[in-house]
């Protein structure tokens, strides 16, 4: 079932739009969204590749202080590398740039756009492997497996293009517009 939240990895409904932020993103930044043959590979999850993982997500998380882009930038969407201050998205770059660096190949590095409980939206870092799709969050410590999270999946960048989006099948997702990613 496409919705099944069970899943060990993310289905997919086809291509959708990328958020504005992305695309932005994308015009500052063409180096980190040109898209490279043969990307489309998971990873293996060896103990290594995952304490890697809690490594990086942990460095970031505790590296920079969350703020929102308005707070910041005072617009409500700036999609960049942070330096002391960033919002979700700009930490999922951050940690996304940190794996790509350890040798993660980039279509196992998909940012995603989940909808949190409250109805925000919010961005996270899905990590593609042999056992599953795994988020890496600002909002928490731990790596989970994606159906271990309390976010509604929404869409992510596509795994053979950087610049593409594709939507994710969810069952639990919500109707309606998304906020602005916290």
């Amino acid at each position: 079932d496409a919705g099944d939240a069970n899943a060990a990895f993310m289905s997919l409904t086809g291509k959708t739009r990328p958020p504005i932020g992305h695309v932005q993103f994308c015009k500052s930044n063409p180096e980190h969204c040109n898209g490279v043959a043969g990307q489309d590979r998971i990873m293996e999850l060896t103990n290594y590749r995952w304490d890697e993982l809690i490594r990086i997500n942990h460095l970031v998380n505790q590296s920079v202080i969350p703020v929102s882009d308005m707070e910041l930038y005072a617009r409500p969407e700036v999609w960049t590398f942070p330096g002391r201050y960033g919002d979700c998205e700009d930490y999922v770059l951050l940690k996304r740039h940190y794996l790509l660096e350890k040798g993660w190949p980039a279509g196992s590095l998909l940012i995603t756009v989940v909808r949190r409980p409250d109805g925000e939206g919010h961005a996270v870092l899905t990590v593609r492997t042999d056992r599953g799709d795994f988020i890496l969050d600002n909002l928490e410590q731990l790596v989970h497996h994606w159906t271990e999270t309390p976010y509604a999946y929404l869409k992510r960048q596509s795994s053979k293009s950087p610049r593409r989006w594709e939507g994710i099948a969810d069952a639990r997702g919500a109707v309606g517009p998304v906020a602005s990613t916290n």
